[in-house]
């Protein structure tokens, strides 16, 4: 391997010529990661079916799915139905490709190797973002995965932590991963004594719906795991109707807990219902400062780049939140700020600790 990234050959070559191998393949990998976006948070393989159009299962032939080409010549419609395709299938091909030609040029001078390790970094972050952004969550592939890839690609690659020695960037990953788990994790159980509940008003007559993983409101799905973190914590509904297996209530109040549900005085085990629906206005839910999906993310951050990188991950994206709000209180849009998730403000640090961020703050502490 370590001829094959020889500096030296890939110098033989014009520089700029990788920039263009590059940019390509990130559109390349960018039409994968739209079907991660699409599937994971769905359950679905990734690999299986091929490639095909969500609207009449139609399947895509490879000389149809050309990264950014294929697109613009259809105008955004399926070939085969004409119906819409979302321009984010564009824009993810085209800013993955960005990406990874920023990587070439940040680091492709001093080792591709490091170059294609930051290209896998950011492939994770575009991954994240656009999920966390529709679904309010980040699969376990993207955050548990993320650790362990990120400890084996540091043993790869020890220049993610500016060393030479496998060993030292194996001990740097373990070190950052459990730095950037444990700060975070902190940080949400601080949240959680300091800002405990959330009173959510909904429109009249709201169907809430409780499945054996999550919440579901109308705007978004909560996962239990970002909900419950204690045996105490209870999920409040005073309910016009409630709706299980077999039987029904009227003008009640529903009370759920990790281990129990009281539906009025009535008393159940919510692993024996696997979905219950519900019609009220009003519910009061456990509230944490970022979800435990955060958590875990930052772990991945962390096993990739490092303790100080998980560090600074969690300032500037909280800088990023504020400065977002700030904006949205200015438009009169402040009620968005309750629907933006966290994991892009992490992902947008992190990706700001790549390009730069590590040598300004080793600017500022060298002063």
């Amino acid at each position: 391997m370590a001829q094959t990234f020889d500096p030296q050959i890939w110098a033989t070559v014009p520089f700029h010529f990788w920039s263009v191998v590059f940019f390509v393949w990130g559109c390349m990998v960018g039409s994968f990661l739209n079907v991660c976006i699409h599937r994971m948070p769905r359950g679905l393989s990734v690999v299986s079916p091929p490639s095909h159009c969500p609207h009449c299962e139609y399947s895509i032939p490879w000389f149809l799915n050309i990264p950014l080409v294929t697109w613009l010549s259809l105008r955004g419609k399926c070939a085969n139905c004409r119906a819409p395709i979302a321009a984010r299938y564009f824009f993810v091909e085209l800013l993955t490709g960005v990406l990874f030609l920023a990587c070439w040029l940040l680091a492709g001078k001093t080792s591709a190797l490091l170059a294609i390790a930051y290209c896998v970094v950011l492939a994770g972050f575009v991954v994240a973002t656009f999920i966390d952004f529709e679904h309010f969550i980040i699969p376990d592939e993207i955050t548990i995965g993320g650790m362990f890839a990120g400890v084996a690609c540091s043993v790869a690659v020890p220049a993610l932590h500016g060393t030479s020695s496998h060993a030292e960037a194996l001990l740097q990953s373990l070190i950052g991963m459990g730095v950037g788990w444990g700060v975070v994790y902190l940080v949400l159980r601080v949240g959680k004594m300091m800002f405990g509940k959330q009173d959510i008003q909904l429109p009249p007559d709201t169907r809430i719906i409780f499945t054996e993983t999550g919440l579901v409101l109308p705007d978004k799905e909560i996962p239990f795991e970002d909900l419950f973190y204690r045996k105490s914590d209870v999920i409040t509904i005073r309910a016009r109707t409630v709706e299980v297996i077999d039987r029904c209530y009227k003008d009640t109040d529903v009370r759920l807990m990790p281990e129990k549900l009281f539906l009025g005085d009535e008393e159940l085990n919510p692993e024996g219902i696997p979905q219950m629906e519900i019609v009220a206005d009003r519910i009061v839910v456990p509230r944490e400062a970022m979800g435990f999906g955060d958590v875990k993310f930052m772990g991945a951050i962390g096993a990739f780049l490092g303790w100080k990188a998980a560090l600074f991950s969690l300032m500037f994206s909280s800088v990023v939140g504020a400065v977002v709000g700030v904006l949205l209180i200015v438009i009169g849009k402040q009620q968005w700020s309750g629907r933006l998730p966290y994991g892009p403000y992490i992902a947008l640090a992190a990706t700001t600790w790549i390009f730069g961020g590590n040598r300004v703050v080793a600017w500022w502490f060298s002063r």
